[in-house]
């Protein structure tokens, strides 16, 4: 059964759907029932794109600014590279992986991770919810089966768009299996060259915008004891995004303490050992659809606190410390639990490794596959 999915957001610096498309791609092709053809970068292969195209976020943001209709010119382009790709491919379904639906004569399978641009549109930059809401409806007219990472997600897609409940197929994801417990030893080179301690340190993983509501984690972490904060700084990860501007002054002024490192963007190698290291995942983020980070942090053996909200209660389970996403008093509390009760954070060690164990890419692979033959009978 030979598949076509769309992996264009491979051309731009791995994230949660790129990691999502390249965990569920290994597994796929691991099954030898599936041949996967990936389009990317206005091409076609049946191999994970080894890196981003160099330099394509920063061209693609210069772009969208200065080019009148960019998104519409650059969806013309990538239309007719895929469609005289498919052609010559001979695709019998096609899996959009994303909001963003390639026309295509014949089977469609949609995933859709989240419904950001619906709960939270300030945001999304209104060119882009422009025009996904131009994509999106016509994408699940014509899709036999709705991919979807959580029941949370489900059920949303299910009450908004009125769909009937046996289209939306719950799909859980998975990490990567390079998110594994490491010592201090395995780690030390890349703490070394980041600045950081083994333990020693918060870490929050997301892309700088509203969304992820890290500004309450700023504030819970000024909120510990100068001496905790001292000793214990607060580790940003990720990649500026839209919006960010609305936190970037108290942002500044954190990092300006000493006590809040922004590290920007890390490759999935240097991150994975960050994640081992920390003392702890701080996830207050206001809207999931699955949030990867936890599950990757509680596959490194890292505990993890999430917010209420959204996806997060339902993929840590009783892993992870649940707190309020509003509630920096609250979330203060729970880090410095995590520093004083050393009894709490090794169990939670434990109960994260255990639960990260219930996810694997061969189970969303399994229940993908089984879609795909659902829409092809």
């Amino acid at each position: 059964m030979r598949i076509a999915i769309n992996a264009d957001i491979l051309q731009s610096p791995r994230t949660g759907i790129g990691n999502y498309l390249a965990g569920l791609f290994g597994a796929l092709q691991a099954r030898g029932d599936i041949d996967v053809a990936l389009y990317c970068k206005w091409g076609w292969t049946r191999a994970l794109p080894a890196a981003p195209l160099p330099g394509y976020s920063r061209w693609a943001r210069i772009a969208k600014a200065v080019v009148p209709g960019a998104y519409q010119v650059r969806r013309g382009l990538a239309q007719h590279f895929f469609s005289a790709g498919v052609k010559r491919i001979g695709p019998v379904l096609y899996h959009e992986p994303s909001l963003w639906p390639l026309e295509f004569d014949g089977p469609m399978v949609m995933t859709i991770h989240d419904l950001t641009h619906v709960r939270y549109p300030d945001t999304q930059p209104p060119k882009r919810l422009k025009e996904i809401e131009r994509r999106l409806h016509k994408g699940l007219a014509r899709a036999g089966r709705i991919l979807v990472d959580s029941a949370f997600i489900g059920q949303e897609v299910i009450a908004h768009f009125g769909l009937a409940a046996d289209k939306v197929v719950v799909a859980p994801l998975a990490c990567s299996s390079i998110f594994v417990p490491r010592t201090a030893a395995q780690t030390h080179a890349t703490l070394q060259r980041l600045g950081l301690q083994y333990h020693r340190f918060f870490l929050c993983v997301g892309t700088l915008e509203p969304r992820k509501n890290m500004v309450l984690a700023l504030r819970a972490h000024a909120r510990l004891p100068q001496a905790l904060r001292q000793a214990f700084p607060l580790v940003l990860v990720g990649m500026v995004g839209w919006g960010e501007h609305s936190f970037s002054a108290e942002l500044a002024l954190a990092v300006r303490t000493g006590y809040v490192r922004l590290l920007g963007y890390l490759g999935q190698e240097e991150l994975a050992h960050v994640t081992a290291s920390a003392r702890a995942l701080v996830f207050p983020s206001i809207y999931e659809g699955f949030g990867l980070p936890a599950l990757e942090a509680m596959a490194s053996a890292t505990p993890v606190i999430v917010s209420d909200q959204a996806s997060l209660p339902e993929v840590v389970g009783q892993a992870g410390c649940v707190v309020s996403a509003f509630d920096p008093i609250a979330l203060s509390q729970a880090m410095q639990a995590f520093i004083e009760d050393e009894e709490t954070w090794m169990m939670k060690q434990a109960l994260g490794l255990a639960r990260a164990s219930q996810f694997s890419w061969d189970r969303c692979a399994h229940i993908t596959a089984s879609t795909y033959m659902e829409c092809l009978k």
